[in-house]
């Protein structure tokens, strides 16, 4: 087999779109096709299953993909070990949710375009439950969660800043200038919140429970914080959000944050990576520049 089938078939399974694999590769789809079946052929065995229009790959294409990753970092490895005296070039992939995307990693992206401009820099979203996933299935190189503190023996875990959360309500909500509140003050009111499964969801139902609060609240679910924070301004409900999306808008007035205490209640911005991966120069550079800038900001 040759290396650039092995890169095709890499391509394929992070994109699982051969039209897409043809265009990241500056192929004509037929020629990925070509070197999708001549892989096939040659191993004997089957990598990918055709479902209609999509594409998946199939349990022989999963073991596989792990051995391509470690022959393909290998290469890596000893081109950029024959070059290491000359600028850093090559392809980082950072996955993130949406709130460190928006505000923790532009500083860092900032920070690491200016010092080497040479490497392809690719940021793919992944929801807070497919984050650590994707960095066993090799879709990321480097994943930023925003969680409890998580422990792990296949990754490596970097703690860089505790992020504390609060309740926010438009200035003008009833409960805006109430220096203290009791859990009867939040009984009926309509909380704006991230969906059920995500960690800082799970911890604050379980703050409210703790209060006596579970029963007969009324509930808005969003997939975006910038939505819950929209909704808030407009006076619709009690948003849970951390300090770092809404600075912006307590500057402004727009949004206060409730007297309410949430013990127990520690969520951090994490780095993970996984700890069989190779720590090439590129990736070694992005993570040294993440942690110089994101506890400053």
């Amino acid at each position: 087999m040759e290396i650039r089938e092995l890169i095709t078939f890499r391509t394929v399974a992070h994109t699982l779109n051969f039209t897409r694999a043809a265009e990241s590769l500056n192929y004509v789809p037929s020629n990925v096709t070509m070197q999708m079946q001549a892989l096939e052929e040659e191993l004997d065995t089957q990598l990918i299953d055709r479902l209609g229009k999509q594409i998946v790959l199939t349990d022989a294409g999963k073991r596989f993909l792990l051995h391509v990753e470690k022959v393909l970092n290998s290469l890596d490895e000893a081109y950029l070990a024959m070059k290491e005296n000359e600028d850093l070039t090559g392809t980082l992939t950072i996955s993130a949710n949406e709130v460190l995307c928006s505000y923790r990693l532009p500083a860092v992206f900032q920070s690491f375009r200016s010092l080497y401009p040479g490497i392809r820099l690719i940021f793919r979203p992944f929801p807070s439950q497919q984050l650590k996933q994707s960095l066993y299935a090799g879709r990321a190189d480097i994943v930023f969660m925003l969680e409890e503190p998580v422990k792990s023996t296949s990754l490596s875990v970097e703690y860089l800043m505790e992020e504390p959360f609060h309740l926010f309500v438009a200035s003008d909500h009833p409960l805006a200038n109430k220096k203290n509140l009791r859990p009867e003050d939040l009984q009926e009111e309509m909380f704006l919140l991230t969906e059920k499964g995500c960690t800082y969801r799970t911890l604050f139902d379980r703050s409210l429970a703790q209060q006596g609060i579970d029963e007969g609240i009324t509930n808005l679910e969003f997939t975006s914080a910038e939505a819950i924070k929209q909704c808030a301004i407009t006076g619709i409900g009690i948003a849970l959000l951390p300090e770092i999306a809404v600075k912006a808008e307590r500057e402004r007035g727009e949004l206060v944050s409730l007297p309410w205490e949430m013990p127990n209640f520690q969520i951090t911005t994490q780095m993970l990576y996984h700890k069989d991966k190779w720590i090439s120069p590129a990736i070694k550079a992005f993570l040294d520049i993440a942690r110089d800038v994101i506890p400053l900001k």
